[in-house]
């Protein structure tokens, strides 16, 4: 994944070299309330701390660099040469997201768990961004990332997805066990670090697209019940705290009908509680260029019908106009997010995920989301964004670890949560002379070179 690399740092102040002028000139100066809360403030003061809506929470901030993450890129560049290597090393200066992805990382003094990332960033002075991810029933509609937490157990603790009755039991596990938890850690470190937060991954967009999916239908209380609960506790245990709510990406939401499903579901959440969407987690959708706005609130149609094909912001490598859907890159995404939130009188900001979409053309089918060979890293992270509406972009998805397994596991064992997109053409592992993939989120080697 050595391609597409701007200049590095741990900083949100610089290093995009490749999406225009910055016009994110509301927070880079002394109104940022927030810019002084990581050196040695005082819970005894921190309800005197105003948030300022106007102010980008990112700008200023050096994003913190995780140890372990660093760790892991230190095996990868042990063994890396050339210009593969000098891309490493500057990767490995760079702040990405960690995912709370399990119960077991919450608690901890090491830098794998959410105390001990606090703590960390806490004496260092930096600004964490957290995944928020442990809903029951977790990815309805694959299995790469199957979670911990079910509304009904199977015998092996699996998830039995084609259970149809209610979660409750799953809810009090996630509600008492996850996120109160979660709600008590970070309430210590509110005005201590800054913290920004991102809210269950690829839940509600599922719920806007695949209810003919029995596993998803059968997962709607957990996902809607949960989610308001995780923000409502977080909000308020940690009221500086930022929060971004998953908003998929152009190529799932993208069209009218499935954008107007989603916002039908944000209108049901407590959403004045979030500062918006974060897009592309995980994906490997172009940034692209915002094309101008044409036709009504529900579609851009300044490209479609082969309109405007000579213009460089109508690029697009999945050919989603030539399907009726304006959202082609992730600029055009935000716009038409913009657009239709502002229906429900939600007027959010945006953070994108630019971790993997340093190559635009990388995959013979723009479905396919696994361990995607040749896709590169993208924009380093940096609230350079061109767009006011826009915050940051940031790798959420940390650079190097795996989507999905293949069907066999390195060591030769089936691997339980295996996705057949994870066997996909476009797929790491699915060629003869590449090596299997791990599990979701383990280290991939061969993916990050």
């Amino acid at each position: 994944m050595a391609g597409g690399l701007a200049n590095g740092g741990g900083s949100t102040d610089g290093g995009n070299t490749d999406n225009g002028d910055d016009t994110d000139d509301n927070g880079a100066d002394d109104g940022n309330t927030d810019g002084d809360n990581t050196n040695g403030g005082d819970a005894a003061t921190c309800d005197d701390v105003i948030v300022n809506q106007a102010v980008n929470p990112f700008a200023g901030k050096n994003l913190y660099v995780n140890p372990t993450y660093q760790a892991n890129l230190d095996t990868s560049i042990a063994t890396a040469s050339g210009t593969t290597k000098a891309n490493l090393q500057l990767m490995r200066e760079t702040g990405s997201a960690y995912w709370i992805d399990v119960k077991a990382k919450l608690h901890g003094t090491g830098t794998e768990s959410l105390e001990g990332i606090l703590t960390d960033a806490a004496a260092k002075g930096d600004m964490v961004t957290f995944m928020v991810y442990d809903l029951p029933n977790r990815d309805c509609n694959a299995h790469a990332s199957n979670g911990e937490i079910c509304c009904k157990y199977n015998a092996d603790l699996t998830c039995d997805y084609s259970y149809s009755g209610s979660c409750d039991e799953g809810l009090n596990e996630y509600k008492t066990e996850y996120i109160d938890v979660f709600a008590e850690i970070i309430s210590r470190f509110d005005c201590l670090v800054d913290i920004a937060l991102v809210i269950e991954p690829d839940s509600l967009p599922n719920l806007a697209t695949n209810l003919e999916n029995p596993s998803c239908q059968n997962s709607v209380q957990s996902y809607t019940e949960g989610i308001t609960y995780a923000i409502n506790t977080l909000s308020e245990a940690a009221p500086h705290a930022t929060l971004y709510l998953d908003g998929a990406h152009g190529g799932w939401l993208g069209w009218a009908d499935n954008m107007a499903a989603f916002v039908n579901i944000v209108a049901d959440l407590p959403y004045q509680k979030l500062r918006g969407f974060a897009t592309n987690v995980a994906n490997y959708q172009p940034i692209g260029e915002m094309c101008p706005w044409q036709g009504g609130n529900d579609r851009n149609d300044y490209c479609l019908n082969n309109n405007n094909q000579d213009k460089s912001c109508c690029e697009d490598p999945c050919n989603l106009s030539g399907e009726w859907n304006g959202a082609h890159s992730e600029l055009n995404y935000v716009q038409l997010m913009e657009k239709q939130m502002s229906t429900i009188g939600f007027n959010p900001k945006f953070i994108v995920d630019t971790g993997r979409n340093g190559v635009t053309d990388m995959r013979d089918n723009c479905a396919n989301w696994c361990n995607i060979r040749d896709a590169g890293v993208g924009s380093f992270p940096t609230t350079n964004t061109g767009h006011s509406q826009i915050d940051a972009f940031l790798w959420l998805k940390t650079p190097g670890e795996s989507d999905g397994c293949t069907e066999l596991l390195p060591d030769s064992t089936f691997c339980p949560r295996f996705d057949d997109m994870c066997g996909s053409s476009d797929s790491l592992g699915s060629f003869s002379n590449e090596p299997r993939a791990p599990e979701a989120g383990h280290w991939f080697d061969y993916q990050i070179k």
